[in-house]
């Protein structure tokens, strides 16, 4: 389905079920009563022992990847509790597209690196859930 007229938002970032909290429901109901769509990864319904060829991953992969592509915005989360090497992935590669907002608090494993991506094509780098949240009220 496509919502033309609404902005929409991908909710990118760390989603390692039982490592990842459940941050993209948080965030997306704090902006509920605003106009926006918001794409959520985390599937309710997902199996673990889906291997990686399987028809259900390359759905959800595929899924993704077109609406990443599709999103006005993508946030993205790097939990320190989890690696999150997909988002690491989506970072790259959409740092390019000017339409990417990046959270990762200290203690992410990689965030030295995500720090050298964010200011290497202006990106925005914000450290906590709640710096965010406060940045994305100001913008939405």
């Amino acid at each position: 389905m496509r919502y033309s007229n609404k902005r929409k938002v991908f909710l990118a970032g760390s989603i390692e079920m039982g490592a990842a909290e459940p941050w993209q429901e948080e965030l997306a109901s704090r902006f509920a009563d605003n106009d926006i769509v918001f794409y959520n990864p985390r599937r309710p319904d997902w199996d673990s022992t889906w291997t990686n060829t399987s028809d259900a991953f390359n759905e959800q992969v595929n899924w993704e990847m077109d609406h990443l592509e599709e999103a006005d915005e993508i946030i993205l989360y790097f939990d320190p509790a989890t690696k999150s090497p997909i988002s690491l992935l989506e970072l790259g590669l959409h740092a390019a597209s000017k339409k990417v907002t990046v959270c990762c608090p200290d203690g992410f494993w990689r965030k030295g690196n995500v720090r050298v991506v964010c200011e290497r094509y202006d990106i925005p780098l914000l450290h906590s859930k709640e710096e965010l949240i406060d940045q994305l009220w100001r913008v939405w």
